[in-house]
C-alpha cells in the first residue's frame, strides 16, 4: 500500500508555498474536469479528476485526503486566514456563510455574463477562481474531518472548544444540508447551465456556467464524501441534526441525509441519460453512452466503488440495489420513487433505456480506482435484474419488434462479456427463441444489412457458427456494431456458446442447456420449420456441436433431420446438406472420421440424382433440384479442399449417384460438376505428394504409411468409377466443354501419381492410354487437345518420364504424338470460326490455348534438341504458332540435310513422318468447308513441308506422302474455288517437287512427270487471255522460279519451265501461232529477265520457239517480246561463252535455217538480221549453210537467178561486215 501511495505521501509543503504561483497550482485539490479528456478515444478519465488524483483510493483505505496539504498552522480561506486546527470548530457557520456566499457570486456571474468573446478570457478565469475557492473549502472540510475530529467523550467541567466540538458534528451535518439546499438537484438546473455537458472544447477557455456545473458535481460528490468520512470518524455513532427533520417528521442524521442525497443524485443522474437515450438510435446502443461528458461518467464510477464498499464495510445496499429499486418501477411501470420528483415518469421506451443504462453502467464498472479501464471485474454482476429483463423483453405479451429485441439480446451479449454467463438468461432467451425460430428476425429500415442470410456454402454456415462461437471483444468495432450485421437470434447464439464455453465442475449448465435445446424439437416441430427456420436450427446445432460434444450433438441433429418430411422442398433439402457437410467439416477440423455422417449425406444425394436423371421428372423439377445437387457439389469440394490429408473417410461423398447425374446434366450443369471434379483430383493429388515428400516415415510405423495410401487409393478409386467413364465418352463431342480437358488432364496426372488406382482398361500404361484418348488421337477436337495437352507439358516430373522411357514406352515415341497432334491443331485452328468468317468463341479460345501449347512443345526435350543442333536461340519458344510451325518445319529440313550417316537419316525420316501424321487428313475440311482462312493456311503449311523436307520427301519411305500431296492438292480431277491459297503456296510446291526429282533414285522420273505436270497445269490456270505486265509479273509458277542469285536447284525448276513453255505453249500448228503467244512470250520474257542464269544449254532452250514467233508472227506485241526475248538470250550467251561465236547457237540457229530456209527465206533471213545485229560472228558462221540454200532454192526452181531472194540475202550479208561482203562478191559473180 505504501507503493501504492508513495506520490501523495509527499513531505508537507514549505509555509512559503503561497507566494508561488506555480505551486499553488500543483496544490490544487481533485475536482471534476473532462476538458483534458475530450479528445482521448481511450475511455481513460481526467487526469486531475478524484479518480486519476487517488482520492477515492484515499477515501476507502481511510488514509488522509490530502496529505501534503494543510499543514501550516494557518490557511487562507476564502480570502482570510483560518487557524488550521480550529477553524472549522469554531467558526463553521461563517465558513459555511462565506461558502454560499462565493456560490452565489458563481451563480450571478453566470446571470450576467455576456456572449462578448473579448470578455471570454476575464469571465473564465474569474469563474474558475470562485469555483476553486469553493472547492479548496471542501477538500479543507475533509481534512479537518480526517485529521482532526474525535468522537467526544463527556467531561464534568469541558473546555468551551471542547463543547464546540461536541456539538460539531451536528453543526456540520446542517451546515451540510444547508448545501444541498442550496445547491438543489442537478435535474433542477437552468437549461443554460445544463447545456455546458455537450460543450465543445474550446481549449482551456470556458464560459461560467460550465464552472458552475462542474462545481455542482463537486458539491454532490463531497457532500457523500464528507458525510462517509463523518460516519466513519463518529464510530457509527449516529449525528443528529438538532435544528432539522427529515419530511416524514423523523430526526436528521448523517445515514438518512447520505442517503437522500444520494438517491437524488442517482435519480437525476438516470433522468440526464435518459435525455440522451431520446436521441439515440437502436444501431448506436453501445457506441453512445449514457453520460453527457466524462465528469458524469467519472461520478458514476465513483458512487460505484463508493456504494460497494459500503455494502461490504457496513452492509448497506449495493450499488445494483439502489440502481434496481431506482429502474424497477420504471420498468413494470410502478409509482416512481418519492425522491424522482416525476422526473423519470416521461420515458418513451423504459425498458430500452434501462438495458442501455445498465450495459454502460456495467461497463463503466471496468475502470480501476485510479480511472484507467482494466480488463477485470471490479464490480459484482446483476443478473437478478437482469434476467428480469429479459423476461420482460421475451415475454410473448409485450409484442416487442425485433429491432428492440435484437439491442435487449446486445446488451445482453455485452453483459455476458462483462460478467459470467448466466444459465438462466440464456434458458429465457432459448424459450423465446425456440417459439420463435421460423422468424425473420429482420429489421426494415435497416435495409439489405438488416435482412436475414442464408448461407450459400457449408463453410460460410460453420463460418458464421465460428464467428457466433468467438465474439468480438466488448470495445471492438466487431462488437459495437453487431447491432447491424447480426440480428438478434445470431447474437442469442453468441450468448448461448459464452454460457457453454465457460469452464463449470461437472459441465452442469452444458448438460442442462443442451438438454433444454433438445426438448424444444420434436417430429412436429420439425416438420413446421420453415426455409429461415431451418437454417436456424442448423446454426444452433453447429453452435452446440463446437462448444460440447460433437457427435453427441451431431447424432442428435440428424436424427431431428430425419423427421423431415421425403418430399420437402428442394431449398430445404439444400439447407439440409449445406447443414450437414458443415457439421461434417467440423469433424474434419477435430480429426474425427466422417464416415457415418458421410454415408447419410450420399444416401440422400444418390436418390436425389436418381430423380433428376429420370426421364419422367418434369423440366421444373429438375431445375429446381439441381438447386440442392449444386449444393452438394460445392459443399463437397470444400470439405475436399480443408482436408488435410483425406483420410476420414471422405470418399464416400463421392457415391453413385454422380452416374446418374452426369448423364442428365446440361452444359452450364456439366461445367459445374467438372469444376468441381478438378477441384477434388487436384486436392487429392496435392494431398497425395504431400505425404510422398514429407518426412520418411519411421521403421517402426510403416503401416501408417500403407494406411495413407489406402485411404488415398480409396478416394482415387470412387474418382475412377464413377466419373472417368463418362469423360471418357465425351471425348469425340464436337462441342466438348471447355473443362473436359481439365478434368481429363487431372485423371492423367492422378494416373501418373497413382498408376495403381486407375481401371483395369488403362493398364499397363495408363497415363499414355489416357494421352492416346484425349490428346494424340485425331479424331479429339481440338479446342480439348489445346487445353488437354498444357496441363500435361507443364508438369516438368510427367515430361521427364515421357522422355527417359520410364512411362513405358520409346522415348521419343510420346513427344512426337504430343508434336503430331500440335501440328494438327495449328493447322485445324480455323476450322471453326463463323460461317460469315468472323472468330467464334470456340476459336477463339483454341487460339490463345494454342499459343501455351505452342510454347511448351518448343520445350519439349526432342524438340529443343532439334531447334538447338539447327542453332536457333531460345526466343524461338515465344513465337505464335503458325510462324513456330514454320521454323519447326524448316529446322527439321535443315538437320536431317546435315546428317551424314544413313541410319540417322532413316531415324529423321521416321520421326518427321511422326510428326506431320496424315497431313492430307488434316487440311481436308478446309477443301470441303471451302473456308479461305483455313485453305490459305493449309496449302502455304503443306507447301512449307514439300519445300523445307523435299530432300527428306525424295526417300523412298516419304515419296507415297509426297504422291498423295500432289495428286490431292495440286493435281486433283477439278479445280476448286482455291486461286488464292494455291497462287501463293504454289511456289513452295514447285521448289520442293523441283528438289525431290532432282534427288529420288527410285522414283525421280516419276516425280519430274509429276514437276511437269503441275507446272504445265498452273502455267496454263494462270497465265492471262491478253497480255498484261501485272498479271504475269505475280503468276505463281514465274515468282516460284525466280532468284535473285542462280542456284543450281533453282536452274533445274526453271530448265523444267521452259521444258514445259516451249513442248506446251509455243508450238506453232502449221502456220498458225498458239494460243496467248503474247502472254507467253511476255512470261519467258520475265523468266529470263529475273534470272541471272549463265548457263547456256538453259538459255538456248527456249530460242528455237523465240526464232519461230518472230519468222511468223506479224503482231506488234509478240514481235517486240520476241525480239527482246531474242536480244536477252543472245547477250546472255555472248556474255557466258568462253569462245566466239558460241557453237551452241550456231547450231540451234543451222537448225532453225535447215528446217525453215526452204519455206520461209526472206522471213529466215529477217530473222537472222536481226541476231546479225546482236551477234554478227554467229550468223557469219551460218554463211556457207545460208549460200548453199540459196543456190539450191534456185536449182529447184530452173529459171536462173532469183533476183529477189539474192537482194534479201545480199541484205543480210551486208550487216556482216568482210565476211558478208566477201560472200557478196561471189555471189555477184555467179
Amino acid at each position: 500500500m505504501t507503493e501504492e501511495f508513495r506520490q501523495s505521501l509527499t513531505p508537507p509543503v514549505s509555509p512559503f508555498a503561497a507566494d508561488s504561483q506555480c505551486d499553488l497550482a500543483a496544490a490544487r485539490p481533485p475536482c471534476f474536469c473532462c476538458f483534458e479528456a475530450k479528445d482521448d478515444h481511450t475511455g481513460a478519465l481526467s487526469s486531475e479528476g478524484y479518480l486519476g488524483r487517488g482520492s477515492l483510493k484515499r477515501l476507502l483505505l481511510r488514509l488522509d485526503p490530502a496529505p501534503a496539504e494543510f499543514e501550516t498552522d494557518t490557511v487562507e480561506i476564502f480570502g482570510f486566514t483560518w487557524v488550521t486546527e480550529t477553524a472549522l470548530v469554531e467558526s463553521a457557520k461563517l465558513l459555511f456563510g462565506l461558502f454560499r456566499q462565493t456560490f452565489y457570486k458563481l451563480e450571478t456571474l453566470v446571470q450576467s455574463s455576456s456572449h462578448d468573446f473579448g470578455q471570454a478570457g476575464n469571465l473564465h478565469y474569474e469563474a474558475e477562481d470562485l469555483r476553486q475557492q469553493c472547492v479548496f473549502f471542501l477538500q479543507y472540510v475533509k481534512v479537518f474531518l480526517h485529521r482532526y475530529l474525535e468522537p467526544s467523550l463527556d467531561a464534568a467541567h469541558p473546555h468551551p472548544y471542547e463543547q464546540l466540538e461536541q456539538q460539531f458534528p451536528s453543526a456540520l451535518l446542517e451546515e451540510l444540508l444547508g448545501i444541498t439546499l442550496l445547491t438543489g438537484r442537478l435535474k433542477d438546473l437552468p437549461a443554460g447551465v445544463q447545456s455546458a455537458f455537450s460543450m465543445q472544447n474550446h481549449g482551456k477557455i470556458f464560459p461560467p456556467s460550465w464552472h458552475l456545473l462542474h462545481l455542482h458535481l463537486d458539491i454532490h460528490w463531497s457532500v457523500l464524501e464528507i458525510l462517509h468520512v463523518l460516519g466513519h470518524k463518529m464510530q457509527s455513532q449516529v449525528v443528529y441534526a438538532h435544528r432539522f427533520v427529515n419530511l416524514t417528521g423523523e430526526n436528521l442524521t448523517d445515514a438518512s441525509l447520505f442517503e437522500e442525497h444520494l438517491c437524488s443524485l442517482l435519480c437525476d443522474l438516470t433522468g440526464l441519460a435518459l435525455g440522451k437515450y431520446s436521441k439515440v438510435r437502436p444501431t448506436e446502443m453501445l457506441s453512445s453512452n449514457p453520460f453527457l461528458c466524462l465528469c458524469t461518467k467519472e461520478l458514476w464510477v465513483l458512487l460505484m466503488y463508493l456504494l460497494e464498499y459500503r455494502n461490504k464495510a457496513l452492509r448497506t445496499q449495493s450499488f445494483w440495489g439502489y440502481m434496481n429499486s431506482l429502474l424497477k418501477p420504471l420498468v413494470t411501470g410502478q409509482p416512481a420513487p418519492k425522491h424522482s420528483g416525476g422526473f423519470l415518469t416521461h420515458c418513451k421506451d423504459p425498458l430500452g433505456f434501462t438495458w442501455w443504462l445498465l450495459t454502460h453502467l456495467a461497463m463503466s464498472g471496468q475502470y480501476s480506482h485510479s480511472g484507467t479501464v482494466q480488463n477485470e471485474k471490479y464490480m459484482e454482476d446483476n443478473w437478478t435484474f437482469v434476467e428480469g429483463l429479459l423476461r420482460t423483453t421475451c415475454d410473448p405479451k409485450g409484442g416487442l419488434a425485433e429491432e428492440q429485441i435484437r439491442m435487449h439480446v446486445h446488451c445482453c451479449l455485452s453483459l455476458c462479456l462483462l460478467w459470467e454467463p448466466s444459465t438462466a438468461a440464456v434458458s429465457t432467451l432459448w424459450d423465446y427463441y425456440s417459439r420463435n425460430l421460423n422468424a425473420s428476425f429482420t429489421v426494415p429500415w435497416l435495409g439489405v444489412s438488416g435482412l436475414g442470410t442464408l448461407y450459400k456454402t457449408p463453410l460460410a454456415l460453420l463460418e458464421q457458427a465460428r464467428s457466433c462461437c468467438s465474439p468480438s471483444p466488448l470495445s471492438s468495432p466487431g462488437h459495437t456494431q453487431l447491432y447491424r450485421s447480426a440480428n438478434s437470434f445470431h447474437i442469442f447464439l453468441r450468448v448461448l456458446a459464452l454460457c457453454l464455453g465457460q469452464d463449470r465442475a461437472g459441465g452442469v449448465p452444458q448438460r442442462q442447456i443442451k438438454g433444454r435445446i433438445y426438448s424444444k424439437f420434436s417430429a412436429k416441430k420439425m416438420q413446421e420449420l420453415s426455409e429461415g427456420g431451418l437454417m436456424n436450427f442448423l446454426l444452433l446445432f453447429l453452435v452446440v456441436a463446437r462448444q460440447v460434444e460433437l457427435e453427441d450433438v451431431a447424432s442428435r441433429a440428424c436424427e431431428l433431420l430425419g423427421f423431415l418430411p421425403s418430399n420437402c422442398p428442394p431449398a430445404h433439402r439444400t439447407l439440409v446438406w449445406r447443414g450437414q457437410l458443415s457439421l461434417l467439416l467440423l469433424f474434419q477440423e477435430r480429426g474425427l472420421d466422417v464416415g457415418a455422417q458421410a454415408g447419410w449425406l450420399a444416401s440422400s444425394f444418390n436418390k436425389t440424382a436418381k430423380e433428376f436423371y429420370s426421364k419422367t421428372t418434369e423440366v421444373s423439377r429438375r431445375l429446381a433440384l439441381w438447386g440442392p445437387l449444386s449444393s452438394y457439389l460445392e459443399g463437397v469440394a470444400e470439405v475436399f479442399e480443408t482436408s488435410a490429408g483425406l483420410g476420414l473417410s471422405e470418399e464416400k461423398l463421392l457415391s453413385e449417384g454422380f452416374d446418374w447425374l452426369l448423364p442428365a446434366c446440361r452444359q452450364s450443369e456439366l461445367n459445374s460438376v467438372l469444376s468441381f471434379l478438378q477441384t477434388v483430383l487436384a486436392q487429392l493429388r496435392r494431398v497425395h505428394q504431400r505425404s510422398v515428400q514429407s518426412a520418411p516415415i519411421p521403421a517402426w510405423a510403416p503401416a501408417s504409411a500403407s494406411v495413407i495410401r489406402e485411404r488415398h487409393l480409396a478416394v482415387a478409386s470412387s474418382l475412377w468409377v464413377h466419373f472417368f467413364p463418362f469423360l471418357r465418352s465425351l471425348r469425340l463431342s464436337q462441342t466438348p466443354p471447355a473443362q473436359l480437358a481439365d478434368a481429363a488432364a487431372g485423371f492423367t496426372l492422378l494416373a501418373f501419381d497413382l498408376p495403381s488406382s486407375a481401371p483395369q482398361d488403362l493398364q499397363p500404361n495408363p497415363v499414355l492410354s489416357i494421352m492416346q484418348s484425349f490428346g494424340w488421337d485425331d479424331m479429339v477436337h481440338p479446342l480439348l487437345v489445346t487445353r488437354y495437352l498444357p496441363h500435361l507439358l507443364q508438369n516438368s516430373e510427367l515430361v521427364s518420364s515421357l522422355s527417359s522411357g520410364s512411362s513405358g514406352v520409346a522415348p521419343g515415341s510420346a513427344q512426337g504424338l504430343s508434336v503430331r497432334a500440335w501440328i494438327r491443331c495449328v493447322l485445324q485452328q480455323h476450322l471453326h470460326k463463323n460461317s460469315d468468317g468472323t472468330e467464334s468463341k470456340t476459336a477463339r479460345a483454341v487460339g490463345e490455348q494454342l499459343c501455351e501449347l505452342t510454347r511448351l512443345i518448343l520445350r519439349l526435350p526432342e524438340v529443343d534438341s532439334i531447334l538447338q543442333r539447327a542453332g536457333l536461340p531460345s526466343t524461338a519458344a515465344r513465337l505464335e504458332p503458325t510462324s513456330a510451325l514454320e521454323m519447326f518445319v524448316k529446322t527439321v529440313g535443315s538437320v536431317y540435310s546435315g546428317l551424314q550417316l544413313l541410319t540417322e537419316r532413316l531415324a529423321m525420316v521416321t520421326r518427321a513422318l511422326d510428326y506431320i501424321g496424315d497431313v492430307l487428313k488434316y487440311v481436308k475440311p478446309y477443301v470441303v468447308s471451302k473456308n479461305q482462312e483455313g485453305m490459305q493456311l493449309a496449302y502455304w503449311a503443306v507447301g512449307c513441308i514439300v519445300k523445307h523436307w523435299s530432300p527428306l520427301l525424295a526417300t523412298s519411305k516419304a515419296q507415297q506422302l509426297l504422291f498423295r500431296i500432289v495428286d490431292g492438292l495440286l493435281l486433283p480431277p477439278k479445280l476448286p474455288q482455291q486461286d488464292k491459297a494455291l497462287r501463293d503456296s504454289l511456289p513452295l510446291y514447285l521448289q520442293g517437287l523441283s528438289v525431290a526429282s532432282s534427288l529420288s533414285q527410285s522414283q525421280g522420273a516419276c516425280l519430274k512427270q509429276q514437276l511437269r505436270s503441275v507446272t504445265r497445269r498452273y502455267l496454263d490456270h494462270f497465265l492471262p487471255a491478253s497480255p498484261s505486265v501485272g498479271i504475269v509479273a505475280n503468276h505463281p509458277v514465274l515468282l516460284g522460279a525466280c532468284e535473285a542469285t542462280p542456284t543450281t536447284k533453282g536452274a533445274a525448276l526453271r530448265r523444267t519451265i521452259l521444258e514445259v513453255l516451249c513442248e506446251n505453249f509455243l508450238q506453232f500448228k502449221s502456220h498458225a501461232p498458239p494460243p496467248r503467244v503474247a502472254s507467253v512470250l511476255m512470261f519467258l520474257l520475265e523468266l529470263l529477265r529475273r534470272n541471272g542464269d549463265t548457263d547456256i544449254t538453259l538459255l538456248t532452250l527456249p530460242l528455237p520457239s523465240v526464232l519461230r514467233c518472230l519468222m511468223l508472227v506479224n503482231e506488234p506485241m509478240v514481235r517486240k517480246t520476241s525480239t527482246d526475248a531474242l536480244q536477252l538470250v543472245v547477250e546472255r550467251c555472248v556474255a557466258a561463252s568462253t569462245e566466239r561465236p558460241c557453237e551452241l547457237m550456231i547450231t540451234v540457229l543451222r537448225s532453225f535455217v535447215e528446217e525453215n530456209v526452204g519455206v520461209y527465206d526472206r522471213q529466215v533471213y529477217g530473222v537472222l538480221e536481226t541476231v546479225a545485229v546482236l551477234d554478227p560472228a554467229v550468223v557469219q558462221a551460218l554463211v556457207p549453210t545460208l549460200t548453199h540454200s540459196l543456190r539450191n532454192a534456185e536449182h529447184k526452181r530452173g529459171l536462173g537467178k532469183n533476183i529477189a531472194l539474192r537482194s534479201a540475202y545480199m541484205k543480210l550479208l551486208s550487216l556482216l561486215g568482210e565476211r558478208g561482203q566477201d560472200e557478196i562478191s561471189s555471189l555477184e559473180s555467179d
